[in-house]
């Protein structure tokens, strides 16, 4: 029989040795994950190559994935990326169709145009879209696309041109948990945070909803300062404390001073000055409107179901 301080001894050991190869059990799996999402190649046809579509599909080159690319205007290439003469040539053969441009009208067109994706659809393949577009179209794409047994995941983005750019957008995503699933390699390459919001169509409903919230912030800016000017403030005396208060948002520094004069961007003393103020703040208010994929200028949740939903 060993001393008791031979079993305590024992004992300690083989805690050691439990608790080393669990680390080590802990640590593999992690490898294993990461080297799933970063590390599988996927084909990808990426149609749009704009301010956020041309850094998108260059990061997933980037990380190895078989990209083609289209932009409606030619002209536009990408490192590492075959360039397609139609979205149904990029589309052929792809895992995922992935689309990011300007409005509703652009990816129906795109989808189920001329030369379109639906051409070259073929069962198994998942349409992901990142434009800003109407829940309602999403959901009767989404329906159309699978009568050919394709997914459709709506996943607009957050995140301006510096994040598209840097990999470090967040994904607002609508659809099915296994087509998301598939999907991450890709978010991975692109983003550094994805929230589901729902069944297809959420991910768009979600972005307005982020985007009402923005444009109004940016309509409490441009009054604030129309108010400073008639009060007699000086704007540019005024955003230092705006700044350094509770007052301050992200989304004005995002783009510094962005209801400047019409045609440019000025000043806070611009905007509000005397002349300016009206018209061009009127202007910037129903431009970033315009930007933020509401119809018209007006934030009811009345507008924004009849304008965009």
């Amino acid at each position: 029989m060993r001393p008791k301080t031979s079993l305590c001894v024992s004992s300690f050991y083989d805690n050691v040795q439990a608790n080393c190869l669990t680390g080590v059990l802990r640590s593999f799996l992690i490898f294993v994950q990461l080297g799933f999402l970063i590390g599988v190649s996927m084909r990808v046809a990426f149609l749009g190559l704009g301010i956020m579509g041309r850094p998108m599909a260059s990061n997933l080159a980037k990380a190895g994935h078989e990209v083609t690319v289209w932009n409606r205007t030619p002209g536009k290439d990408v490192e590492g990326a075959r360039t397609a003469a139609s979205p149904a040539e990029a589309a052929r053969g792809a895992e995922v169709i992935w689309l990011c441009v300007s409005d509703t009208k652009a990816v129906e067109s795109i989808l189920f145009g001329p030369q379109g994706v639906e051409e070259a659809l073929s069962e198994g393949q998942i349409i992901l879209d990142s434009s800003t577009i109407a829940p309602s179209a999403t959901r009767r794409f989404a329906q159309r696309v699978a009568a050919k047994g394709v997914q459709y995941v709506d996943a607009p983005v957050t995140g301006s041109k510096i994040a598209a750019e840097a990999g470090t957008l967040i994904f607002i995503v609508g659809g099915e948990e296994n087509a998301i699933e598939k999907l991450k390699p890709l978010f991975a390459a692109t983003g550094k945070k994805i929230f589901r919001m729902g069944e297809t169509g959420k991910g768009e409903a979600a972005k307005l909803v982020m985007n009402l919230q923005i444009a109004l912030v940016y309509e409490g800016f441009a009054e604030a300062l129309t108010l400073a000017t008639k009060l007699g403030v000086d704007a540019e005396t005024l955003l230092p404390l705006v700044e350094a208060s509770m007052v301050r948002s992200t989304s004005p520094d995002a783009q510094r001073h962005p209801l400047g004069t019409r045609g440019r961007q000025g000043s806070a003393g611009e905007v509000a000055r005397p002349g300016n103020g009206g018209g061009d703040l009127r202007h910037g208010r129903r431009r970033w409107a315009r930007r933020s994929g509401l119809r018209r200028y007006s934030y009811t949740a009345r507008e924004v179901g009849r304008g965009r939903s």
